[in-house]
């Protein structure tokens, strides 16, 4: 299955907005209020999506500043990967999205595509708001 957000345009460069993103320590300003226990190091990170699964993620892949891919490891419920695309438009303009690719069966896909869409729907427009208030 694979889920895709809507893009956004972001008014800051690739480079910055890739910057932030490398570090998992970032991660926590761009999850919903679902996601709780939060707890990461640069390349690593855990938390718990409240009343349902413990997730862990690592960063596997980097391409300054375009690409960055994430994969779960551990307890995941199912094997995904998250993709993070950004185009630079200009130099003070990116357009961004996110991306899971994930190995579910036909019924466990039925449940998890709507949370699913939403988590990179409200990722990328946290990244927006984040991203183009700091300095």
């Amino acid at each position: 299955m694979n889920i895709k957000s809507n893009p956004q345009e972001l008014h800051k460069s690739a480079e910055i907005i890739f910057e932030f993103l490398t570090d998992f320590r970032n991660f926590e300003k761009l999850m919903p209020e679902q996601i709780v226990n939060w707890q990461a190091n640069a390349n690593t990170c855990s938390f718990e999506i409240k009343g349902m699964a413990s997730i862990q993620l690592r960063m596997v892949e980097k391409k300054a500043p375009e690409f960055l891919k994430i994969e779960a490891e551990g307890k995941s419920p199912f094997p995904f990967s998250l993709i993070t695309r950004l185009k630079k438009k200009s130099d003070i303009l990116t357009e961004s999205f996110f991306k899971i690719d994930a190995d579910v069966n036909p019924v466990m896909s039925m449940m998890v595509k709507r949370p699913l869409e939403n988590l990179v729907n409200i990722m990328n427009d946290k990244l927006k708001e984040y991203i183009e208030q700091a300095n």
